[in-house]
């Protein structure tokens, strides 16, 4: 089972372009078929892999690269334990790319809070954990 970004599939070359262009993960819902319940969450699909320096250098190496975001299914453990039984009632829509950390834990909160997912049985979500300060989301401000 695929990704969906809207409504498309998205791929791993697509999801190369998202890096190149800036973006390090996204926000997500994760929606079983076989109940209508959902599950929002946030995945990095880029991380920076630190390398040992070259001969004769001193400083480490960067090289980005990309996450295991194809094969994920949610940090919940009730999830990924549907999952491993009924992996095709499953439909992951990514709901929004995001270029920072900070960027996604909020834009993460945000979206748990407003669908308030601890407040109904139509989520599987069991907590919302989130720290955040205000620069961390300076991109996100309105004028």
């Amino acid at each position: 089972m695929t990704w969906l970004y809207n409504e498309l599939p998205f791929t791993r070359e697509l999801a190369q372009d998202k890096i190149d262009e800036g973006y390090i993960g996204f926000v997500y819902e994760i929606t079983d078929s076989a109940n209508g319940k959902k599950y929002i969450g946030k995945k990095l699909i880029s991380s920076v892999k630190k390398l040992a320096p070259l001969k004769g250098q001193t400083r480490k190496r960067k090289k980005c690269v990309q996450s295991d975001w194809e094969k994920y299914y949610g940090s919940s453990e009730k999830v990924k334990e549907l999952v491993e039984t009924r992996k095709s009632d499953f439909i992951r829509r990514i709901i929004y790319l995001g270029k920072s950390k900070g960027e996604l834990s909020y834009m993460e909160a945000k979206e748990q809070f407003d669908r308030e997912v601890l407040l109904t049985d139509d989520f599987y979500n069991e907590f919302i954990g989130v720290k955040i300060h205000s620069a961390h989301v300076k991109v996100l401000w309105k004028k």
